[in-house]
């Protein structure tokens, strides 16, 4: 940096803007300082002569979209003779409307950070220890990775896996490279919010979990919602958070169902400190008072859900017909009889026993009532450790703000008028996370809430995955994939890669005949990343090749690459993605303020020169081809599948005129296409041309208790096969078997300092968060004899096996926290070899576990265990 001695002074004369602002992270001031060395005719002595020529620097603002943060804010980057020195929101991107959080700041930093990956590496020592590499060419790197590929390809495709974390292009990633490779995709799932994507998907149909209709929802179930501190469902706490201030403003009532209170703060009217793992029970209590009150929406128990299908005893439906003929019955209360379901002009029962066929047979719903009445508000609290009355208070809201049988009109439409509404997005990775975002979402269907103006929404547009008919029609197989698809021990599965991992050590006893060879890694760090790492480091280890495309040098890559790619950070082309709040539609693409630093690149342009080495860029079905596909390019401006584009920029001008853009050039100097209000009939599922897209919703799972039968005929354990239920179904958490002297409960959480396992070497989010830590009650802490940074020893226990594993961190007191709970952030474990995560302590991914028990019945991973805290 250059240095000023003691009586000089610097002269910069600036267009715009004489001083960088307060909130410029320090990567911007270094950045700033570098353009002025070698200018020294601006630096004179006091007293000396003036210099005829005065420095005047070019500057400009660029947009671009934030790369590291999870929902792609709009941002303008200031530059200043061609380097960016300063980040601020974009005012017209409709998520973060002119807004930035700490990351989006703190980018500044990882982009001029020195110790990013420059050159590609190729390791020279062996693997599972701390890496040691030699820079490498481009051409030798790509060559190596596209050999390795070919090779197992060609002998069998199964023994290649292309693994992401949360990639910004799934069109060029998920869908393009994955198709032309051959690869078995594992991403980040079982890790976010997988348990209650599937939940979802099953239940109603969309691809999402919950959240309220801001604009309209007048009593909020915040369930885990980290308010201010983290993300919700699709997107983050910029826009939540904005849409969360407006609604309080029009009076909206909030309730935290949370262990932890700081998330909520002012937001929130109430806390309910539920205990860890236990919302299931909540939410099968609240079911059972709404129907007790007779606070339920038959029109649309009747009309658009199962409710009113006959179920016989063996807990099947009655249907009528031959094959997929057969068509589900319903008590018809006008004709006293049995009749198809839908039927014109019938007016099916949901209550009452009747005889059809000879059989004593049921409506779904009233053996939903029957099975629910056993879950009392008393025994709720007992089981959630929470105030009996707050529960009745949460019933009465609900009663007091469903609004049944209320219309309102939204873009001319009429529609069911229900304000009330949940927000859910990470909780739902618990031991009981499927079925418990089911009972969330069952609650609402009483209501009539799902879908409705003011209710509880799900994807950004109403519309159906193909989860929906998949998840209610698997065949269960004897030989499954390395991550047990299909298999009978998770046939619902979210592809988690600590089960992976599991089953590569010893894939004879899950009947897996391979084991995977070569792995690509994306933007994915699972030594840290992931929970169990005991498994991930053993499963890795057995990988023959490793591939990782990354800025850093991550604990993955430094115990296990072969090859490390450097990919850029927000120096690149990626996209397109939506920019819509829920309320306005717009779609941007990230470009790039600058070229790639040293000799990164970006990362599409990886894929693309991999490819090519691998001879599957071009032709029929090869790269070019299958991004044509995924980003439905028309005819007249699909790429050439025959040679290659000159780089990103070609490739996206190609898609912006395709999409009836003038070309790349509209994005690169206006960032996003805002294209007006989302209609009421894209966003309530209500008021679709066909409500709900003519998905009968799923308030009674056959199917599920279908896969339960076949599991229990292919002789798997109990463990596995126990929360396959019609209904959701509460059971004692497999934590809770732990000797009592585990007596806390561990929880980890997200900062809004942080993005996952990815930003900690950042230098300037580091400064606001620079240690791991320990949450927990004073009161506790000061019973077990314990001060306030007092370093402990945090011991967890599986209950399964007996395997205990320990961390050392030290003791930060909130009374926001629940006596019996002990919360440790998710970020740290010296996630990159980089000299900023030297001594930030443990991450509590170490103390989790995977498997049985542990790991749902739809693969998800649990992130609560039994801990006791010793001295250290």
């Amino acid at each position: 940096m250059l240095q000023l001695n003691k009586g000089t002074v610097m002269v910069l004369k600036v267009t715009r803007r004489d001083v960088l602002k307060v909130g410029a992270a320090a990567g911007a001031l270094t950045a700033a300082s570098s353009l002025f060395v070698g200018r020294m005719s601006t630096i004179r002595a006091v007293g000396a002569p003036k210099p005829d020529l005065q420095l005047t620097p070019v500057e400009e603002w660029v947009p671009t979209t934030c790369w590291i943060g999870k929902q792609d804010c709009g941002m303008l980057a200031r530059k200043i003779d061609g380097r960016v020195v300063k980040f601020e929101g974009h005012p017209a991107n409709p998520k973060n409307q002119g807004t930035l959080c700490p990351k989006g700041q703190g980018q500044i930093a990882a982009l001029y950070d020195p110790d990013r990956v420059k050159t590609p590496l190729i390791r020279t020592n062996a693997k599972g220890v701390e890496g040691q590499f030699r820079k490498a060419s481009w051409d030798e790197a790509l060559e190596l990775v596209a050999e390795r590929m070919n090779e197992v390809r060609k002998r069998d495709p199964r023994l290649l896996i292309w693994q992401k974390g949360r990639s910004k292009a799934k069109k060029f990633y998920d869908e393009a490279f994955v198709k032309a490779s051959g690869a078995m995709k594992i991403g980040h799932g079982a890790y976010c919010s997988d348990a209650g994507y599937r939940a979802l998907e099953y239940t109603v149909g969309t691809h999402a979990v919950l959240h309220p209709d801001f604009k309209h929802t007048k009593y909020l179930l915040s369930w885990g919602w980290n308010i201010t501190s983290a993300g919700g469902n699709k997107t983050c706490w910029l826009t939540w958070n904005q849409q969360l201030d407006e609604a309080k403003k029009n009076g909206i009532k909030v309730v935290a169902i949370d262990p932890r209170a700081r998330p909520a703060g002012p937001f929130a009217d109430e806390w309910v400190p539920i205990k860890p793992g236990t919302d299931l029970a909540l939410a099968l209590a609240l079911c059972n008072m709404m129907i007790q009150s007779g606070t339920i929406d038959e029109p649309y128990l009747k009309e658009f859900t199962n409710s009113a299908h006959l179920v016989k005893a063996d807990g099947t439906f009655v249907r009528a017909g031959e094959g997929d003929e057969a068509k589900e019955q319903v008590w018809d209360k006008a004709s006293i009889g049995p009749m198809d379901f839908g039927k014109y002009g019938n007016d099916p029962a949901l209550t009452g026993e009747f005889e059809v066929y000879g059989e004593k047979v049921k409506p779904a719903f009233q053996v939903f009532k029957e099975h629910v009445a056993q879950y009392t508000p008393e025994w709720a609290a007992q089981k959630c450790g929470i105030n009996v009355r707050q529960i009745y208070q949460i019933a009465e809201d609900l009663r007091k703000h469903a609004n049944i049988g209320a219309t309102h009109v939204v873009d001319g439409v009429e529609i069911p008028y229900r304000p009330v509404g949940i927000m859910t997005y990470h909780i739902s990775q618990t031991e009981l996370g499927f079925q418990q975002v089911r009972a969330q979402t069952m609650l609402m269907m009483l209501l009539g809430a799902m879908g409705a103006v003011g209710g509880t929404l799900s994807d950004w547009t109403w519309k159906i995955h193909k989860g929906y008919a998949g998840l209610d029609n698997i065949s269960i197989t004897e030989e499954p994939n390395v991550y047990l698809k299909n298999s009978k021990y998770y046939p619902i599965n979210s592809g988690n890669p600590s089960i992976m991992a599991q089953v590569m050590v010893d894939p004879e006893a899950y009947g897996v005949d391979y084991t995977p060879e070569v792995c690509i890694i994306h933007m994915a760090n699972p030594m840290t990343s992931f929970l169990s790492q005991k498994d991930i480091y053993n499963g890795y280890m057995k990988y023959k090749f490793v591939a990782v495309i990354d800025p850093w040098l991550s604990k993955t890559a430094d115990l296990f690459a072969d090859v490390v790619l450097p990919a850029a950070t927000l120096e690149k082309y990626e996209g397109p993605t939506s920019a819509t709040d829920q309320y306005v539609g717009a779609q941007t693409l990230r470009t790039p303020p600058m070229d790639p630093l040293f000799e990164s690149r970006g990362d599409i342009q990886i894929y693309m020169d991999l490819c090519e080495k691998a001879g599957i860029l071009t032709g029929e079905d090869g790269y070019l081809d299958q991004v044509n596909k995924a980003l439905k390019m028309d005819d007249e401006h699909k790429l050439s599948i025959d040679s290659k584009p000159s780089g990103e920029r070609e490739v996206f001008d190609h898609w912006a005129k395709s999409a009836g853009y003038d070309g790349v050039e509209f994005f690169e100097t206006q960032s996003v296409d805002v294209t007006g209000p989302v209609s009421a009939k894209k966003r309530y599922g209500y008021a679709m041309d066909e409500p709900f897209g003519g998905a009968v919703h799923r308030l009674y799972g056959e199917s599920l208790l279908g896969y339960q039968n076949q599991m229990k005929a292919l002789d798997v354990e109990e463990i596995y096969w126990r929360d396959y239920t019609a209904l959701p179904t509460w059971r004692e958490m497999t934590m809770n078997e732990s000797p009592a002297e585990y007596d806390m409960n561990l929880i980890s959480f997200h900062m809004i300092e942080f993005k996952q396992s990815r930003t900690s070497m950042i230098s300037v989010l580091k400064e606001l968060a620079p240690k791991s830590r320990a949450d927990i009650n004073p009161a506790t802490a000061k019973a077990k004899g314990f001060a306030e940074g007092d370093q402990v020893i945090v011991e967890s226990h599986n209950a399964v096996t007996g395997e205990t594993r320990q961390i050392t961190v030290p003791l930060h007191f909130t009374e926001g926290l629940r006596p019996d709970t002990l919360a440790i952030p998710h970020h740290y474990g010296e996630i990159a070899k980089h000299p900023q995560t030297e001594g930030q302590g443990a991450t509590p991914n170490t103390l989790f576990f995977t498997g049985k028990g542990y790991t749902l019945n739809t693969a998800d991973q649990s992130f609560h265990v039994k801990v006791r805290l010793l001295k250290a």
